[in-house]
């Protein structure tokens, strides 16, 4: 997710039931993939169950337009972490259960608030398919944040009946059962049905395309494994696009039918950037790339098919470091992902860090400047939202995490020295893709690479809650 701009800085399981009609490929139904170690977030409790494992979902959606409804069949595999009398799933309330069965059979359930339980005991380490059947009309939550582009997360229904979503850091829940919390990882194959002439749009590769005389049916599959908060749902008047990026990459782009051309003129240089990008980064981590444009006004680095909101668009370079940003999060953020919300930090202000130096190298906005800017932002942001890894939970991605990190990966770089710095840069998410991490971890990598003890500067760069000095402006 890209960081409201200040105005005088630059824009800166499934189930075998499930198999024949997703179009998983017949025999692999063990997800081993998906296997993650879920926990128990520190920042937002309420979501997600650390003794919930899903490898896939198999989600068949409908949506009615002219009811403003959706229907849907969840298959769902998941592994039990631990014996219990039974297991829940995050699922909103305005979404109405009608049946739910595991491994074929009729399971008793409840359905309070945005907890669905399903009261089969289970035991450790063994797997179970689970299809819940549901239907209702989508509503967005309450976003934990001050920042002001977004004040809610989740689905959203237009007035004239699009769909379409952002959910960091949780909001998945609003549109199909899940273990709402990025520590669980899973594989996903998505069917979505609509009115025609409109189209449904989701993560991955477009695996078909159907019209019939009312319905254009499309279905997706998500090759690796992703967080619950990257996945993405669109429904409008979608007109379909594609090109090639670096090695023959295959990139689609979902673009309003009404405006085709004004978005191909500005994603004409994804090609180019994503090959900036491998420059820094190393090979892109996913098997395809592409973008979908919605009614909305942030962008989001939801897994291989960005979601990027029409007010966002703006001018042609802001929109283009904004993507440069969300493309930056499919190596820090997407293939190596955060464990626990308090760790935002990590992939946030990489993904700063990176967009800030394209910007050096694309505009008139010096590298000089944009380090003055992170050494402003280091001394005001924390004073209003902590540290960036301490950063207060109702103020989810707001400055410190983002500007703050940069400055404390600029001083990274000074220490250490270029080689070590763009190795890490490189490396991290090079050397565990599809895995979850913590600062712990980072923290541990850093130091093997530089052969440096760097406890004391994590600490003082992420825990601080101020500063001890205004820097001058500017220093260059």
């Amino acid at each position: 997710m890209p960081l409201r701009p200040a105005r005088w800085v630059p824009l800166v399981l499934a189930a075998a039931l499930a198999v024949s009609t997703l179009g998983v490929p017949a025999g692999a139904t063990s997800y081993d993939a998906g296997l993650s170690t879920p926990r128990e977030d520190s920042y937002y409790p309420d979501h997600g169950d650390p003794g919930v494992d899903t490898l896939h979902y198999g989600l068949d959606l409908t949506w009615h337009r002219a009811r403003r409804t959706m229907s849907g069949v969840a298959d769902i595999r998941l592994r039990a972490t631990a014996a219990a009398p039974s297991f829940q799933l995050d699922l909103a309330h305005s979404l109405t259960v009608s049946q739910v069965t595991v491994d074929g059979a009729p399971a008793a359930s409840s359905h309070a608030g945005d907890v669905l339980r399903v009261d089969v005991p289970v035991v450790a380490d063994q797997r179970y398919d689970v299809r819940v059947v549901y239907r209702g009309t989508p509503r967005p939550v309450h976003a934990p944040t001050t920042r002001g582009d977004f004040d809610t997360i989740g689905m959203n229904v237009t007035r004239d009946g699009q769909l379409w979503t952002m959910q960091e850091p949780y909001g998945a829940f609003t549109w199909y059962p899940v273990n709402d919390h990025p520590s669980d990882k899973a594989l996903y194959d998505v069917r979505v049905t609509v009115p025609r002439p409109w189209v449904g749009v989701s993560n991955g590769r477009l695996v078909s395309q159907r019209r019939t005389a009312k319905q254009t049916i499309t279905r997706f599959h998500l090759a690796h494994p992703a967080a619950s908060y990257l996945t993405t749902l669109a429904v409008g008047p979608y007109a379909h696009r594609t090109a090639k990026g670096p090695h023959g990459l295959p990139l689609s782009y979902w673009l309003p039918a009404g405006s085709v051309g004004r978005y191909l003129k500005a994603l004409r240089h994804v090609p180019a950037d994503l090959r900036w990008l491998e420059r820094r980064l190393g090979r892109y981590p996913f098997e395809s790339a592409g973008v979908v444009v919605v009614p909305g006004a942030s962008a989001m680095e939801t897994q291989t098919m960005i979601t990027f909101g029409r007010k966002t668009w703006g001018r042609p370079l802001e929109a283009r470091e904004v993507m440069v940003h969300e493309l930056a999060h499919q190596w820090w953020g997407d293939t190596v992902t955060p464990s626990d919300w308090r760790d935002l930090w990590m992939n946030e202000g990489m993904a700063m860090y990176v967009q800030s130096r394209w910007a050096a190298d694309h505009t008139d906005t010096s590298w000089a400047q944009q380090v003055d800017m992170f050494r402003v932002f280091n001394w005001i942001a924390r004073e209003e939202q902590g540290g960036p890894g301490a950063y207060d939970p109702e103020m989810f991605a707001t400055d410190c995490v983002y500007l703050c990190t940069a400055m404390m990966y600029e001083t990274l770089r000074k220490k250490v020295g270029d080689r070590d710095f763009w190795r890490i840069v490189r490396q991290w998410p090079q050397r565990q893709p599809d895995a979850n991490v913590d600062r712990a971890g980072f923290e541990r990598y850093v130091e093997r690479v530089t052969g440096d003890e760097l406890t004391s500067f994590f600490k003082r760069w992420l825990n601080r809650a101020s500063w001890p000095q205004a820097p001058e402006w500017p220093s260059a």
